[in-house]
């Protein structure tokens, strides 16, 4: 009799534990893969999947999403547009000496995001953080009007406190000083470490936080995953390193780290700003603080300088295009997929998490069943060990089916780039997974420059002498056990 009854008051537990699931995940509109993966993890996983739901799976707002859409619309009208009817003649230019694929790729970036193509750029390439951290905080020495900060992390640690530092004599000589940083992502960082910068005139704020926000709200998804630093509106930083002892190879648990960022001078910058801007004042609706207003005057002068570099400056045409859980665009995603499918010779790719969604999937497939020379290369180790254990599920997937794929073995690959080509190339913030094609808030640069696009090939080929080639072989040698975690992991792919 007892049994009877604990059995069906199991089955009545289930159902009332599936009705929540379906509830839960059903209420927002996703993709059919994320919402059945979370349905499996609820329904199987009662007490533990909830838990996980909690942190991982909820979603922003519907207001949240409204405000953060609004202050994009409310800046891109009054000051995008303006820029685009400087640019555009010199573009009417420029397109009748590029090939047709960079002409659809500028295209497409630019009705997705509505990303302009500045044509007047000067980029150095880093790859190396003490390189570009010592160059950053020289640049930050050296600024005059105002030093923009957004990062993913910014950690409290030794990097941290030196970038602090340069940071708080730019404000002491009066140069106004703005900091953006994901309270998620920057673990062990909170308002408190900004206090004598705010003493001394500048300002720091966590992503859609409050103003003394100590801890991240929980949930795990749509953090401000981008990295910009601007400088007197003039030099730009995009690309991959955050801000932290390991991005200088300082943590032995990684070791060596190797990235990709870009120092750019010129045109693009002004469209960083303008990405840094509405970042910024979307967050200040929770915390109240000064907002950046572009009135006339500084309008004007940000026109001007825009002006000048692409009347009288040659060099790398580059769209700032960004994304994110706000736009339903996809726009980095699509500008990936369509440098895959456009491919004819080769495409060389670098991300730290490689679990792409289906159509980017079979996009490297096709393109290398046609005879694309189509690489990726992953790290030889994990940060996040369910992420790491289904990028390897993909990686076996896609050996199988001719794309060449290696693993990194000089300590922690973080890179985020895609080269193809003569002269298309795109570095930034973007890894090929879910999480930044839909959950987090990205920016990339997308370039077309045959020297660039060639350093960053060579670049490639040279970490290849120090990684190796992952074979079918290779994967059917793993224990069972350790194939298990991988097909696990991957049958979880939209959610991590």
């Amino acid at each position: 009799m007892i049994f009877f009854f604990f059995q069906h008051l199991s089955m009545v537990l289930f159902v009332i534990n599936l009705l929540i699931a379906v509830w839960l995940v059903g209420r927002d509109r996703r993709d059919i893969a994320v919402t059945w993966a979370w349905l499996m993890v609820l329904t199987f996983l009662p007490l533990i999947g909830l838990l996980l739901y909690i942190f991982f799976g909820r979603k922003l707002t519907q207001d949240q999403i409204f405000v953060i859409r609004q202050e994009q619309k409310q800046i891109m009208e009054d000051f995008k547009a303006r820029q685009q009817a400087l640019v555009d003649q010199k573009n009417e230019d420029v397109r009748g000496k590029v090939t047709e694929r960079e002409q659809l790729l500028s295209r497409l970036l630019g009705s997705l995001d509505g990303a302009v193509l500045t044509q007047a750029n000067q980029v150095e390439v880093f790859t190396d953080g003490e390189a570009k951290f010592n160059q950053l905080i020289e640049d930050i020495n050296h600024a005059t009007d105002h030093v923009h900060v957004e990062y993913y992390t910014f950690a409290s640690d030794h990097l941290g406190r030196r970038l602090l530092q340069a940071l708080e004599e730019a404000a002491r000589r009066g140069v106004e000083v703005r900091v953006l940083y994901d309270l998620g992502g920057s673990r062990g960082t909170n308002y408190k470490f900004f206090e004598y910068l705010e003493r001394l005139g500048g300002q720091a704020q966590a992503f859609i936080s409050a103003s003394k926000a100590r801890f991240t709200t929980p949930r795990l998804n749509y953090h401000l995953h981008r990295k910009l630093v601007i400088i007197d509106g003039n030099v730009g930083y995009i690309g991959g390193f955050n801000v932290g002892d390991q991005y200088v190879g300082e943590d032995p648990k990684f070791g060596y780290w190797r990235d990709t960022h870009f120092r750019v001078t010129g045109s693009a910058p002004t469209m960083m700003q303008i990405r840094f801007m509405m970042d910024w004042n979307t967050t200040c609706r929770r915390t109240k603080k000064e907002r950046l207003d572009f009135d006339d005057e500084i309008l004007q002068k940000q026109l001007s300088m825009l002006a000048d570099y692409e009347a009288h400056t040659k060099g790398v045409p580059m769209q700032i295009v960004s994304s994110g859980p706000d736009n339903d665009q996809y726009a980095i995603r699509r500008g990936y997929q369509n440098i895959i499918s456009q491919a004819r010779n080769y495409v060389y790719i670098q991300t730290p998490y490689l679990i792409p969604e289906d159509s980017i999937l079979e996009a490297l497939i096709i393109a290398a069943k046609a005879g694309v020379d189509v690489r990726i290369m992953i790290p030889s180790m994990p940060d996040h060990p369910f992420v790491y254990r289904a990028t390897e599920a993909f990686a076996r997937y896609l050996t199988m089916n001719d794309v060449k794929v290696y693993k990194y073995d000089h300590g922690f690959l973080h890179a985020k780039t895609m080269v193809s080509g003569n002269n298309i190339a795109a570095v930034g913030s973007a890894n090929l997974d879910y999480r930044s094609a839909k959950l987090n808030f990205e920016v990339n640069a997308f370039t077309y420059d045959a020297e660039l696009a060639q350093q960053l090939k060579e670049t490639f080929e040279q970490d290849l002498q120090q990684a190796t080639l992952l074979t079918p072989s290779y994967f059917a040698n793993q224990s069972k056990w350790l194939k298990f975690k991988q097909s696990c992991c991957r049958l979880l792919a939209p959610i991590l």
